[in-house]
């Protein structure tokens, strides 16, 4: 398939910059593929979808506050500083994307916060935009981290015109995050609340975990009409013994298997044996998934409602069905769905 077949016109009025008032209260579109039916739900009414037995996977990344402010040495010019990965604990060396990046040299210092607590020199020019940065801070690791928490904001998507506030910090990140490392948070997990895990525990759903340190790689714009030309960034994955175990179990019962979030589908999918079987992983995936395409994992996904030309709908699209999703896409611009980050959810049966 090709670029331009994944476009459409999303009114920027459906575009969300603030989350529902409660997570589990956003609007669910559910899409079922053998009936090819469209239903309008809750969040909550996912409860009605799943049984004793059923497995969800959910990706337990922990996004951190990567965008902050300093001012280059001398000039003073403002700098936006996005951190991407860290690349050497010990030397506290960062690849980071500045902006305006012109302005970025090698050597040149940055200062952060008032009393600038925090200085970087930059060592390496290694993209257009991409930089290495060395900071030099005296204190341990742990002081590096609380002063990086301290300055650094939710990474909002640039979409997201206004500034990050109080609520963003705590609504920007799953209920279930624990591992750090992710500029982006998982969207489709946002939707998921304490008693709606809780329910669905009791009810005898598996939720089961992998990680995936979503980057900014997932948002990339795709530049090339030939989808099998396109590389995606890679991005640090782990999939336990434990969840690989519970999922084959799982698939060996002919029970459902819910990738929530198209980090957890690419984290599976990435890490399948060749008799089709979840395998442990523990390394790195830049694996692009796009129609035509054959799963071997799950047999249902959430996920949230997507760009035009991105991964995100691709991969959507390769397990939903083109057409359906597009049929469903369509409906829900016209029942005003909320779409991308903060938006409503569509779950894949």
């Amino acid at each position: 398939m090709k670029l331009s077949q994944f476009k459409y016109n999303l009114p920027s009025t459906l575009i969300s910059d603030r989350p529902a008032k409660n997570r589990d209260e956003a609007r669910l579109m559910v899409v079922n593929r053998k009936e090819e039916t469209i239903e309008h739900k809750i969040f909550k009414d996912v409860l009605d979808y799943f049984d004793d037995g059923d497995v969800m996977i959910v990706n337990n990344t922990k996004v951190f506050p990567a965008r902050i402010y300093g001012n280059k040495e001398k000039t003073g010019a403002k700098i936006e500083v996005f951190l991407l990965r860290e690349l050497n604990r010990e030397q506290l060396l960062w690849d980071v994307l500045v902006d305006p990046a012109r302005k970025i040299r090698i050597g040149n210092k940055l200062y952060f916060g008032d009393d600038e607590a925090l200085v970087a020199e930059v060592i390496d020019n290694t993209t257009s935009r991409g930089r290495t940065l060395r900071f030099l801070f005296d204190g341990s690791y742990e002081e590096f981290k609380e002063t990086i928490e301290e300055l650094g904001e939710t990474p909002l998507p640039k979409y997201i015109k206004r500034a990050p506030d109080e609520q963003d910090k705590e609504r920007y990140q799953t209920i279930y995050a624990k591992h750090e490392g992710a500029v982006a948070a998982p969207t489709a997990g946002l939707h998921f609340s304490r008693e709606l895990l809780k329910r669905l525990e009791l009810k005898g759903v598996d939720i089961n975990e992998i990680t995936l340190h979503v980057g900014l790689g997932t948002f990339r714009p795709i530049e090339v009409e030939d989808l099998t030309k396109h590389k995606m960034d890679s991005e640090e994955v782990d999939v336990p013994q434990i969840t690989a175990d519970n999922v084959n179990a799982a698939k060996a019962r002919k029970a459902k298997v819910c990738a929530v979030g198209t980090t957890s589908m690419r984290a599976i999918e990435s890490s399948v044996s060749t008799i089709g079987q979840l395998k442990p992983r523990d390394g790195w995936t830049n694996k692009f998934i796009f129609p035509p395409y054959e799963f071997s994992i799950a047999n249902s996904m959430i996920t949230n409602f997507h760009l035009p030309n991105s991964s995100l709908l691709m991969m959507t699209c390769a397990f939903g069905g083109y057409d359906l999703i597009f049929k469903a896409y369509k409906q829900a611009i016209k029942e005003k769905y909320r779409f991308f980050t903060y938006g409503d959810a569509m779950l894949i049966l």
